[in-house]
């Protein structure tokens, strides 16, 4: 039975209008190579996350560095869960659909664009997941060692450059708006959402009128408040809200939620950082992460169950 298999497969994949190269073959790919803690990597394990790591920097690691790299994985997610850090299926898709969104594509160009360079989709997410817990465990456990005092930024900045740490900016105050189009809508109802979110911004004329107004609106929903600073905002998003009365909305985007917009509550001068202070602040954060979670990883890996089976 097992001899007839291969065939079996290739003749679906012709029938289906498919090549089937360069995969491994079942013995190859069930081979197991290291056990970690009783979690088995293979060979498969091993070329799916190679063909990810050349795809992602260009340039093709070397076989012990991608065990060390799933070797690590399976360590991370093993602590994760001894803290309870364990993101479900829901969380890792919104992550890729998230990745894909920054590249500009949709989650399915982007899995076809992985498979293309016969990359599984599942091998991105299993690297995104494991990051995911990794970078929740080493800021949740290391919190306060990772804190960066303002007066050691201060230092840095006048140590470098000797500019003042802060500039004029705008605080701005905004509440989220949100009409709901549900997944598969036509485009006529898409168009009928979007015309009523004109006809909202020609009666909102301020933040009270708009918590009534959308508080009591069916299929729509209103966020808290939040507030950001002319460095947290790039340029066309302060450029929008520079443009916009206060207490009016923005003009509605279409997004994968359905017809967002945004009320501006207030809009006033501030002191904020200089960039050259949040650059020092981000590599001094940087520098405490990096040597904090590579100890934090060395301490889990010595604490491991490594066994090489077959390398």
């Amino acid at each position: 039975m097992t001899t007839r298999l291969p065939v079996f497969r290739l003749l679906l994949a012709f029938g289906a209008g498919l090549v089937l190269t360069g995969l491994p073959s079942p013995s190859r790919a069930q081979n197991v190579v290291v056990m970690v803690n009783g979690d088995p990597i293979t060979d498969f394990d091993i070329e799916q996350r190679s063909k990810l790591d050349q795809l992602t920097t260009q340039k093709a690691p070397s076989r012990q560095d991608v065990i060390n790299e799933l070797i690590d994985d399976k360590v991370k997610l093993k602590e994760g869960k001894k803290y309870g850090v364990d993101p479900g299926v829901s969380d890792i898709n919104q992550s890729y659909e998230g990745m894909a969104q920054r590249m500009r594509i949709s989650p399915d160009q982007l899995t076809k664009s992985l498979e293309s360079k016969g990359v599984r989709p599942e091998t991105l997410k299993n690297r995104m997941k494991a990051e995911m817990v990794w970078t929740s465990l080493v800021r949740g456990r290391y919190k306060e060692k990772l804190m960066v005092g303002e007066r050691d930024v201060a230092q840095a900045v006048q140590a470098q450059t000797g500019d003042k740490l802060q500039i004029e900016g705008t605080e701005y105050k905004m509440q989220p708006i949100v009409l709901i189009v549900p997944r598969g809508s036509s485009p006529a109802f898409l168009e009928t959402r979007h015309k009523e979110a004109e006809s909202y911004r020609a009666r909102v004329g301020s933040c009270e009128e708009a918590n009534s107004l959308f508080r009591s609106t069916p299929n729509a929903t209103i966020r808290e408040s939040v507030t950001k600073t002319t460095a947290d905002l790039p340029e066309a998003l302060r450029k929008v809200l520079d443009d916009t009365p206060i207490g009016h909305l923005t003009a509605p985007e279409v997004t994968k939620q359905g017809i967002e917009m945004v009320v501006l509550c207030s809009r006033k001068p501030t002191m904020i950082d200089t960039p050259k202070k949040r650059e020092i602040r981000e590599k001094m954060y940087s520098e405490k992460y990096e040597k904090t979670q590579k100890a934090y990883l060395e301490e889990i890996r010595k604490a491991a169950m490594i066994e090489y089976r077959n390398r």
